[in-house]
């Protein structure tokens, strides 16, 4: 029995409105998933999370397994447990922070050899690894190990990454099965850098795996935001209709938007939090910088008819004081506020997608925040 269904489709572009089933519940999709790396989403609480309206967090294999270990995370039966979080939880395999973080990282066959960048212990995941330390993390949705490339590449390189990525899909299909999970899901992920005919190659042989879904990788990695868009919209055609579309790291307000006119039913980012904690957050009218002189005195909340906790309770004076002071207040009241915006928008968006009105609120949202 398939895990997801279409439940509306825009007549004039590609945008839908979907249902996801996992272990901990039906998301809504277009959906924004927070990232709690190291099972945490910054500054809030699993309450704060929820009533921003966020049905699935995102955390991440690679911190999870270096700290605090496996054998931690197994004393309350899976990160649900840890963490006190009783909706969905999508884990990342790890392979970008691997990347991206990790000293004298090597590549092989075998999978990622790399040393901690917390205390230079050494240490191998290869494709069952990673869905076996997911499992122990009881995600329900876990993504294959896959090979991340910077920007730009070359061709050569883009391919074998490619070709590595698929047949490590191939062995992290064949360990699930032989752990028969029940309903924790694997999704693959396509690769293939900035090169349309090798993520033609990549989309095409995920494809022939059936994975319950598929992410599209490698992108926002610096790439021109006009190429970010054009691999994002010449992929996701070619993968399943019936199956979740997932692009992977992708935040800015404008790029939600966009792709989710190319079909994407699921994103995440760590934007929302990471520029609440410096200060910058999300509005209708563009982002606005609360350390600004302008707010020192501003009686207003942070966006006129937000309804999240911070905009009912405080204003922008209040909320300069604390982020000039460094209160730890600070941090708290931003995130809830951009968490607030982000599922907020996608709501936004489902809503539209359903009155068959998209392309009325793409231009809408357009005309705010560029008058």
């Amino acid at each position: 029995m398939s895990v997801f269904a279409i439940e509306t489709q825009s007549s004039d572009t590609r945008a839908r409105t979907g249902s996801l089933a996992t272990a901990h519940g039906i998301v809504k999709t277009p959906v924004f998933m927070p990232v709690g790396t190291l099972g945490t989403v910054k500054a809030l609480s699993p309450e704060e999370i929820s009533a921003c309206g966020a049905q699935i967090i995102l955390g991440n294999t690679y911190h999870l397994y270096l700290r605090p270990g496996c054998d931690v995370i197994d004393i309350f039966a899976g990160l649900h447990g840890f963490m006190n979080w009783n909706a969905p939880i999508l884990t990342d395999s790890g392979g970008f922070q691997i990347f991206s973080l990790a000293k004298m990282a090597k590549i092989t066959t075998d999978g990622y050899a790399f040393q901690s960048h917390i205390d230079g212990s050494r240490h191998l995941i290869s494709p069952e690894d990673a869905v076996d330390i997911q499992l122990r993390l009881n995600s329900d949705i876990l993504m294959c190990l896959d090979q991340c490339i910077s920007y730009p590449a070359e061709e050569k390189e883009a391919q074998g990454a490619h070709e590595l990525t698929l047949d490590w899909a191939s062995r992290c299909q064949k360990q699930i099965q032989a752990r028969n999970p029940g309903q924790n899901l694997l999704f693959g992920i396509v690769q293939g850098g900035m090169y349309p005919h090798l993520r033609r190659l990549s989309a095409r042989g995920l494809a022939e795996l059936d994975f319950p879904g598929y992410a599209v990788g490698g992108l926002s990695v610096g790439e021109p935001v006009a190429l970010m868009h054009e691999m994002a919209r010449s992929t996701l055609p070619l993968l399943p209709e019936n199956k979740p579309r997932y692009v992977m790291g992708v935040g800015r307000p404008e790029d939600l938007v966009e792709m989710t006119g190319f079909g994407v039913d699921m994103f995440d980012c760590v934007m929302p939090t990471r520029n609440a904690r410096n200060g910058q957050l999300f509005t209708a009218f563009g982002k606005i910088n609360i350390s600004n002189a302008k707010f020192r005195t501003d009686t207003g909340p942070i966006e006129p008819g937000c309804t999240c906790y911070t905009c009912q309770n405080f204003s922008r004076a209040y909320l300069q004081h604390l982020y000039r002071t460094r209160e730890i207040l600070a941090y708290r009241l931003n995130t809830i506020h951009n968490i607030h915006y982000y599922t907020a928008l996608m709501g936004q968006m489902r809503s539209a997608i359903e009155k068959d009105r998209f392309l009325t609120f793409r231009d809408d949202f357009y005309r705010k925040r560029h008058p």
